[in-house]
């Protein structure tokens, strides 16, 4: 069984920072891209940030030059690091993977359970 456990949501002021994190665990063979994605009350999921096995990266028009995302191979974890947040960042924010599974060596799409983001004005 495989799972994806995100940390590190809560409320902040407009202009703050905030990171999270989310850490791969179980029957992993390996971990292909890594992603955050979010969603506010009324609206669609969209995608946030994505990143590669290989460390390539994309963004969010909305989030460019104000969140990185990051990760650690070993640990099987993604960051985001969300700097000069913004009240319309506000949203519940979900960590996703594609997740090549053992003994299968299927790959899997997983979603954690999401974490609030929250930013006041």
């Amino acid at each position: 069984q495989v799972q994806l456990v995100e940390s590190g949501g809560g409320l902040v002021q407009a202009g703050g920072s905030l990171r999270l994190s989310c850490a791969a665990s179980g029957s992993i063979f390996s971990i292909n891209d890594m992603g955050w994605y979010r969603q506010a009350p009324g609206k669609q999921r969209e995608l946030v940030a994505v990143i590669t096995s290989g460390g390539s990266t994309n963004y969010a028009n909305s989030v460019k030059g104000r969140f990185t995302i990051s990760r650690d191979s070993a640990k099987n974890t993604v960051y985001l690091q969300m700097n000069s947040l913004k009240p319309e960042d506000t949203a519940v924010y979900y960590c996703n993977a594609e997740i090549i599974r053992l003994p299968s060596r299927v790959p899997f799409n997983y979603w954690g359970q999401g974490t609030q983001v929250t930013v006041s004005s």
